[in-house]
């Protein structure tokens, strides 16, 4: 029993000694491993990366700016009633070609005509009147004030009559030149009010043909008035036609808070074009844009104009800086901050740096 008894505590003290040699071989072994992995990062960080670098320096005159738009004439006009009422007859459509002065479309007339009448009947009047107090003036039976009254009188319904015939004249709509019509808003027997659209129309073709394109605010700047352009578009199948810029707004567009830029292009019996079609520009900025031209390399996690690039102000250690993207350019990528006190841009060797990684600059 007690040789029993002896042998069973020596398994358990036998067994306690195994689990602690255990536990210190594998302390042994985790300290190790820490200090591998220790000295692994000690000797990266330690690691003179080799980098290539450029100046950072804005570019200026000399920029290509890419605009889109639709193309327009110089003459394009809506045209439209100059009263309100029920339009009685269209005489055209869409496409279709009009002549000078043509009829295109009227209103009923019988209100404006009575209109009319009435201040017909009342400058009649304001004539009698004026007419038989003249006479009585010259008798000695009216007084200077009645006549000047009189006169005065015939004078307003005068104008009143001009004015209801101006408007008569005006609740017709005529072409003002040859051209096409392009949009026709109105159909017969629907009431509009004065000055409601009714046609678009141009002028056949006559008139200078213009891309009107839409430009963000640092594209803006940089394009001036005269600075020349290329224009494509698909139905020019490969061909490019000269512009040239002639008008920039002063202020933005209130439904896409774009500025908007004119280009006149240059007339060609090979080409036609048609109001509303869609074009290109890539316009030779003349202005200073103000943006850093950086090599597409040197970008790294571009995203929805933003990105980082590697800078170095020492020439020995790199600084990862967020930046805003202008816009992505062939091989460039034009920057509009965040450079803005930084001296020199590591293009090569990016890829494996770090904030504050050490740097050696190479050739």
């Amino acid at each position: 029993m007690k040789l029993s008894l002896l042998k069973s505590a020596k398994k358990r003290i036998m067994k306690k000694n195994n689990t602690l040699f255990i536990l210190a071989m594998s302390a042994l072994v985790l300290q190790s491993c820490g200090n591998d992995e220790k000295s692994a990062v000690k000797v990266m960080a330690d690691e003179v990366i080799p980098v290539k670098v450029m100046p950072l320096e804005k570019s200026g005159a000399g920029r290509t700016i890419t605009v889109s738009g639709r193309f327009s004439t110089d003459d394009e006009t809506y045209m439209s009633f100059k009263t309100g009422g029920i339009v009685q007859k269209v005489l055209v459509r869409e496409g279709d070609f009009i002549r000078k002065g043509q009829l295109l479309a009227t209103l009923d007339l019988t209100e404006i005509d009575a209109l009319v009448g009435q201040a017909k009947i009342a400058l009649d009047k304001a004539e009698r009147d004026l007419k038989r107090v003249t006479s009585l003036n010259k008798d000695g039976f009216a007084t200077l004030e009645q006549t000047q009254n009189a006169q005065t009188g015939r004078d307003v319904a005068f104008q009143q009559y001009e004015s209801a015939k101006f408007n008569r004249k005006y609740s017709e709509i005529r072409a003002l030149t040859d051209g096409y019509v392009l949009h026709k808003m109105i159909n017969a027997g629907q009431l509009v009010s004065a000055g409601t659209p009714a046609f678009e129309t141009n002028g056949a073709g006559k008139a200078s043909w213009i891309l009107k394109a839409g430009a963000g605010d640092v594209e803006w700047s940089a394009i001036s008035i005269g600075d020349e352009a290329s224009v494509s578009a698909d139905v020019l199948q490969g061909k490019t036609l000269k512009a040239k810029v002639v008008r920039k707004s002063e202020g933005t567009d209130p439904y896409n808070g774009s500025f908007a830029v004119e280009l006149a292009i240059e007339k060609r019996a090979d080409v036609k074009l048609a109001s509303g079609m869609f074009g290109t520009a890539e316009v030779s900025a003349s202005g200073q844009s103000g943006l850093w031209s950086i090599p597409y390399e040197a970008l790294l996690d571009g995203n929805a104009g933003e990105g980082f690039v590697f800078v170095t102000d020492d020439n020995k250690t790199a600084v990862k800086v967020p930046v805003k993207i202008s816009s992505i350019e062939k091989n460039r990528v034009l920057i509009s901050s965040g450079l803005e006190n930084h001296r020199t841009l590591i293009v090569a060797g990016n890829a494996y740096l770090t904030d504050k990684s050490q740097i050696r600059i190479t050739q």
